[in-house]
């Protein structure tokens, strides 16, 4: 039995087959034969804003495919700094570390309100020994971590504040509406580009002064981006 922190809400068991997001997730390609391999529970969890899924170093029972909201992946630095290794949008799977180690890798943190299905990994062992439809879609998630963690360290991790800040922004734009963009703390913006926050504000503050994004609240979590062009002009140096 995986233990269920005590912090998130578990609402159940999931109910994989009718999944409104299936088409993303791991169990996307399976069928009803497949369906009858899995005979542990599947949870269906809910964890807050701020809420870690698990610690880094923490035994792993399980992996979790993620249904809405977004998650932080963070690694802790020998000089006792943390730094954000990447993000994770719905359809993800967190914790593939899981189904090669005993071990989570890194901690995972909700950034926003996050859904989620944990499958314990003996549910995922099995399948993949009998289902090549779910074998491929394991290696299709481990090449696109791998892809987003290059990606990733590509985009904000070099050249100048200014141009991290402007790839960072278009990173984060809206599936449904490209022109809208979801920020975060400039704490945590800071820690997934390796700059300070006050760097950070200095930043995204010229970008609003020269018309490129407008804040669409009062917490500065939320921004339209008025001139695209100029974002990608900043990105190119």
């Amino acid at each position: 039995m995986i233990p269920i922190k005590t912090e998130s809400a578990w609402r159940g068991t999931a109910d994989c087959k009718s999944c409104g997001i299936r088409d993303m997730v791991l169990f996307a390609d399976l069928n009803e034969q497949d369906f009858n391999l899995i005979h542990a529970p599947i949870d269906d969890l809910v964890f807050s804003t701020g809420q870690s899924l698990y610690q880094e170093g923490d035994a792993a029972f399980g992996v979790f495919t993620l249904r809405s909201g977004l998650i932080k992946l963070v690694r802790s630095t020998p000089d006792g700094r943390q730094r954000v290794l990447r993000l994770l949008r719905p359809g993800d799977v967190v914790g593939l570390e899981a189904l090669a180690t005993s071990r989570y890798d890194s901690e995972a943190v909700a950034l926003t309100e996050a859904s989620l299905c944990r499958i314990p990994t003996d549910v995922i062992h099995r399948l993949a020994q009998n289902s090549p439809r779910l074998h491929w879609r394991l290696l299709q998630k481990w090449q696109q971590a791998l892809k987003e963690a290059d990606d990733w360290l590509a985009a904000l991790n070099f050249g100048t504040a200014r141009q991290r800040v402007a790839n960072f922004i278009l990173k984060m734009r809206h599936a449904t509406d490209p022109s809208v963009v979801t920020l975060f703390s400039r704490e945590d913006m800071g820690a997934m580009m390796d700059l300070k926050l006050e760097t950070v504000s200095r930043e995204i503050s010229a970008l609003v002064r020269a018309g490129v994004i407008e804040p669409l609240d009062r917490v500065g979590r939320l921004y339209r981006i008025v001139d695209e062009a100029a974002l990608h002009a900043v990105v190119a140096g």
